[in-house]
């Protein structure tokens, strides 16, 4: 199939809390037919946020929903700050929705200013209806496919092609975690230019990444690493009802196998927080995690 890779300004009717100060560039991630399971929607897309939700730091939150039609969007850094690597951004939302600007937009203000390029992946859902052995694999098939396009624009975005991470919260951590896992093997047939560039990540962060053990705690069986899997950065509370047990579990694979990773489990903190501070110390994670990107050279230690 050939076909070239769309690139328009977005155009967006939501009413954000917070986005980068610059506009996106807006990369539809497939011509034609979408390789793997689709998502199951029941109208257009849309914001499914009620007056009456519950509020994250004091605002509201996006739920966008029913997304059939899977994008990258594409977030550039100020020239002088940028340091050469980008993150695909993977916002959680139970494989039900996606919170937009939570685990999206303001990941990528947060990045730019880090000096990173950002890529917020919009990925169908809901996929729920495809059970717990195949809810992640739409999701994961487009990160992986976002991982292609933005390291086959690597020249174009002034980025570094070995320095292209994946960043993920809740459901959108284990879309993050597999592609990591999967390093660069995809799950669906490359066929055209595009993927001739690797759907590898480079390293990750996964905060509160959920769905990727068992009952008992033990990882998932589809779950595997090695010494060639990516460095890691995990942070999770103790009292998520999202078990914090994923972090664990995959982080003492990663121990076992020789990977670089690193664990913060918090007492308390719940779930959802996203990047939004407040008292609890769980949402002030993005200070240990600018620390382990310096210590992984990611980031110009001089720039502290």
């Amino acid at each position: 199939m050939k076909n070239s890779i769309l690139l328009v300004p977005v155009v967006c009717c939501l009413c954000l809390t917070s986005a980068p100060a610059a506009e996106p560039i807006v990369i539809d991630l497939w011509q034609g037919e979408i390789p793997g399971p689709a998502a199951q929607t029941n109208g257009p897309e849309k914001d499914l946020t009620k007056p009456t939700d519950r509020l994250i730091a004091g605002r509201r939150i996006i739920k966008l929903a029913n997304v059939s039609k899977p994008q990258a969007h594409v977030y550039l850094p100020k020239e002088s700050k940028a340091n050469g690597g980008a993150f695909v951004i993977c916002p959680g939302g139970g494989f039900s929705i996606l919170a937009w600007d939570l685990e999206g937009t303001e990941v990528a203000d947060w990045l730019n200013g880090l000096g990173f390029a950002a890529i917020v992946l919009k990925y169908r859902v809901p996929t729920r209806q495809h059970g717990e052995s195949d809810k992640w694999k739409g999701p994961v098939i487009d990160a992986q496919r976002s991982l292609s396009i933005t390291r086959s624009n690597a020249a174009k975005w002034n980025l570094d092609p070995e320095k292209i991470g994946i960043l993920g919260f809740s459901a959108g951590g284990a879309t993050a975690a597999f592609a990591a896992i999967k390093n660069g093997a995809r799950l669906y047939e490359p066929n055209e230019e595009t993927d001739k560039a690797s759907c590898a990540a480079n390293f990750s962060i996964l905060i509160y990444p959920a769905y990727l053990v068992e009952k008992d705690g033990t990882l998932k069986s589809e779950i595997s690493v090695d010494k060639k899997t990516p460095p890691t950065f995990f942070a999770h509370a103790a009292d998520d009802p999202v078990t914090c047990l994923s972090s664990v579990a995959l982080f003492t694979a990663l121990k076992k196998a020789g990977v670089s990773a690193e664990v913060h489990i918090y007492a308390t903190g719940g779930h959802g927080y996203g990047l939004r501070p407040t008292a609890m110390p769980v949402t002030h994670w993005p200070r240990r995690a600018e620390a382990w990107l310096r210590v992984m050279k990611l980031i110009d230690s001089k720039d502290e």
